[in-house]
């Protein structure tokens, strides 16, 4: 691919941000490409630039920018009213058919982002067993609420259970209502458990969580141990849900939790999120199906958008054709066994981290099963997404995400700028 120009447009455009938005962006990735359009597995820039997109908007193209198929949809759908804060029946057939492909789902109910949906199902929780305190691991992302920012990215290791905010502005009562334990770590989740019985909720995971693979045994310890102690088990599943099989990564690694959250892959690239599970925990968003002191309290202007659920219904129909699922984990296998061989070849200490729909590079070579483990030379990290960017590849600043459009030619674009990229990291360092 040819070496990335400025154009004067794009120039101005970055200009203009820096003056009237904080730190000069959306508060998401962290550089100044600015994306103009996408198709299939790439998209192009103000400037014109090509890249082969493995950020996929942070995941949710899984079957890749502007699917004609989801672009007609959204067309029709858009040309008879953009909202209307009533049930429509695009909403309805999506609720159906999450219901009949998710495990634990009986019940849903849509909110708008991810966020929300992990905020209102750590509320579900509390409302269900009338208690406080949620579990959560060191390291998982569970959305931007002050409850989801607790222990994230903690730049210093803290004593368990006590949690670290990650942002300022976080009350400092929160931190009495969040337990924290390390991802992959039975005994300290019981320990914790057998002390604090009587104020825990639940626990809230991602099955991956961010990158990290459940050590074998963990999720259905877990399930053991919240269904023994009557805790609400929440799967995270903002991120895995649709992405590593139709019923999500629950159905992969064979383990129902009791509630899940949803996202990314659900609104086929609109917004639209979702809070599934148990129709007796779910009862709570019912009015006339609970107390009135137990009823949970959930409003959303766009919940249930019909242009974002015709876009998701669509997506989930695309991703149900015989061979998608295959396709994916095809792409995403041979990217991370070509990652690995040009990282052997070139004698880097890193290793590849995630499973075949998500990965990255983490430049540590050691055995990693949670946040801390999993760290590794972040400068390192953020020199190869340079240079990746640079030979035409645009990821997140730790993830790969594959979509069912990403194509041979774009396989080995990407092997190509990878061995370049890792040569030039090299020569630095020599």
């Amino acid at each position: 691919m040819a070496e990335r120009k400025l154009s004067e447009t794009e120039r101005s455009l970055v200009a203009t941000a820096q003056s009237v938005l904080p730190g000069g962006g959306f508060g998401n990735v962290s550089h100044d490409v600015i994306l103009a359009r996408g198709c299939a597995g790439r998209v192009w820039d103000v400037s014109g630039n090509e890249y082969v997109d493995y950020l996929l908007g942070s995941g949710p193209m899984l079957v890749g920018h502007a699917h004609p198929e989801v672009v007609d949809v959204v067309q029709k759908v858009a040309a008879t009213g953009s909202t209307f804060f009533t049930n429509n029946e695009y909403g309805i057939r999506l609720a159906a058919e999450i219901v009949e492909a998710v495990a634990c789902a009986e019940k849903v109910r849509f909110v708008s982002t991810g966020s929300e949906a992990d905020l209102y199902a750590m509320r579900l929780a509390r409302a269900f067993r009338k208690r406080d305190k949620i579990l959560k691991f060191e390291g998982g992302y569970h959305g931007m609420s002050d409850y989801g920012l607790m222990s994230l990215a903690p730049k210093r290791a803290g004593n368990f259970p006590q949690p670290i905010p990650d942002s300022a502005g976080i009350p400092k009562s929160i931190r009495d209502e969040i337990l924290v334990a390390p991802f992959n770590d039975l005994e300290t989740v019981a320990s914790l458990i057998r002390e604090h019985a009587n104020e825990l909720a639940g626990i809230i995971v991602e099955p991956f969580q961010r990158l990290i693979p459940p050590a074998p045994g963990f999720l259905e310890g877990l399930r053991k141990l919240t269904h023994d102690n009557g805790l609400v088990l929440i799967f995270d599943e903002v991120v895995t849900g649709f992405r590593f099989a139709y019923g999500g990564a629950q159905a992969y690694c064979g383990v129902t939790p009791d509630v899940c959250t949803l996202g990314k892959a659900i609104g086929g690239g609109f917004p639209l999120a979702a809070i599934a599970g148990r129709a007796d925990i779910m009862a709570h968003f019912d009015k006339a199906a609970v107390a009135e002191d137990q009823f949970l309290t959930q409003i959303g202007t766009l919940s249930g958008n019909p242009i974002a659920a015709a876009a998701g219904l669509k997506t989930l129909e695309i991703l149900k054709r015989p061979g998608a699922y295959a396709q994916i984990f095809n792409t995403g296998r041979t990217l991370m066994e070509g990652y690995r061989e040009i990282l052997k070849r070139r004698r880097v200490a890193a290793r590849v981290l995630g499973a075949e729909p998500m990965f990255d590079v983490v430049f540590a070579d050691r055995e990693m099963k949670d946040y801390r483990s999993a760290r590794g030379d972040e400068v390192l990290m953020r020199q190869l997404n340079v240079l990746m960017r640079e030979r035409g590849i645009l990821k997140s600043e730790s993830k790969h995400y594959i979509a069912l459009a990403h194509t041979e030619a774009d396989v080995a674009a990407t092997l190509e700028a990878f061995d370049g990229s890792i040569a030039a990291l090299t020569a630095r360092a020599a």
